[in-house]
């Protein structure tokens, strides 16, 4: 499993023209692929490490801020581009797999009283966000 999470000011993802999910203060914007060997163990640790990632402002986490976090889908982060000019999307988790360990990761997070903001899995989206820094890290388990 593998995020890039970036530090917001704010963020919101559309589909259709239409906010499917917004923050609307400081937290992380949370880019989620899930990997063809992923599982719900690895889903609760990508939760726990995304909450207590201290990477907010005065080394906070959105666990000791009670920031919030907008979770969008992204089966792109498993393109593998080594050979050719086409990625490769074979290390990338089906939808059937892949949707239910992004929902996984989004009720582990509530479960430890974050609050979350999604996408829509598998729909064409539109990510907005304000960089707070800018500061972005890459998340793997």
């Amino acid at each position: 499993m593998r995020a890039v999470a970036a530090r917001v000011t704010r963020a919101d993802v559309t589909v259709d023209g239409a906010v499917a999910g917004a923050i609307t203060e400081p937290g992380l914007l949370v880019l989620l692929g899930i990997h063809v060997g992923d599982d719900a163990a690895k889903a609760a640790t990508m939760a726990r490490k995304l909450h207590e990632l201290r990477v907010l402002r005065d080394e906070e986490s959105c666990a000791t801020a009670n920031a919030p976090l907008l979770v969008v889908s992204q089966f792109t982060l498993y393109g593998d581009t080594k050979k050719g000019r086409r990625p490769s999307w074979t290390q990338a988790a089906r939808p059937e797999v892949a949707e239910p360990l992004v929902d996984a990761v989004v009720a582990e997070l509530r479960g430890r009283g974050a609050t979350v903001a999604t996408g829509r899995f598998g729909a064409m989206m539109a990510v907005s966000s304000v960089n707070d820094g800018p500061f972005t890290v890459l998340v793997e388990v």
